[in-house]
């Protein structure tokens, strides 16, 4: 076609015959019911994964801990937080107080690896601080506070 000629979407629809749309429809949805046909014979790969959910597999797995338990964690206990200047930092000597955001007589977080395992209180056995576990956070509470 040249420039001179305009196009005309009347002669190139007189050009495409009914027959030939038709018959391309039909093909591809012919095409389409092969495909489906195909995808319905398609069935999972079966025992591809172990079975984890009972029976045999398990019976397999050990059901003692032992092989963890000499694992050491890091368990901290925290009696409270601040934010402090640099300035004031360098200015702390012996004797120095720095106030925390805890309240006394308030229960002091017990964190293992950094996570809150449990909540407890001061005690003082044979001039020795320890702790007692007065709350212990359960993995549901644990997962909920991870989410916050």
């Amino acid at each position: 076609m040249s420039d001179d000629q305009a196009f005309d979407p009347d002669a190139v629809a007189g050009a495409v015959d009914d027959s030939d749309v038709m018959d391309d429809w039909a093909a591809a949805m012919a095409e389409q019911e092969v495909a489906e046909s195909a995808a319905a014979e398609v069935r999972p790969a079966s025992n591809l994964f172990q079975d984890l959910s009972g029976g045999q597999a398990a019976q397999s797995v050990p059901q003692n801990l032992d092989m963890i338990l000499d694992i050491p964690v890091q368990l901290t206990v925290e009696l409270g937080r601040t934010k402090i200047a640099i300035r004031n930092l360098l200015q702390l000597a012996q004797g120095s107080v720095v106030e925390l955001d805890g309240l006394a007589g308030e229960p002091m977080d017990v964190l293992v690896n950094g996570c809150l395992i449990a909540q407890g209180e001061v005690v003082v056995v044979n001039d020795r601080f320890g702790i007692r576990l007065t709350d212990i956070i359960t993995p549901v509470e644990r997962i909920r506070r991870l989410q916050k």
